[in-house]
């Protein structure tokens, strides 16, 4: 799912799910090599974990508000607020490890 400045308070913050946020761009190399990763992610936790895309580039008012400085971040929401970051290109045990941290409580 795809999340715009517009749309951003409805489908994370007010999710009655974790949700982690890729925060990407077209033009950039490494937000490629993840969003595979992301999409299996999505699939194996699916009810678990909502997972959504916000192009940085379409959507500068919710990139600042975050301070979103460099991608690709993932941004783990909870509750309505930020409990983790991931910034840079990580593997799937990571980015899985950091997610079931929330999952399990």
């Amino acid at each position: 799912m795809t999340v715009t400045d517009a749309t951003f308070a409805a489908e994370v913050e007010r999710s009655p799910l974790p949700v982690l946020v890729d925060a990407w761009a077209p033009w950039c190399g490494p937000c490629r090599m993840v969003a595979p990763v992301i999409d299996e992610l999505a699939a194996e936790m699916a009810g678990q974990v909502r997972f959504v895309k916000l192009n940085v580039d379409e959507n500068p008012a919710t990139s600042q508000r975050f301070q979103i400085m460099s991608i690709p971040s993932l941004i783990v929401f909870q509750n309505g607020r930020e409990v983790d970051r991931i910034v840079g290109a990580q593997g799937k045990p990571e980015i899985r490890r950091r997610l079931q941290r929330l999952t399990e409580r």
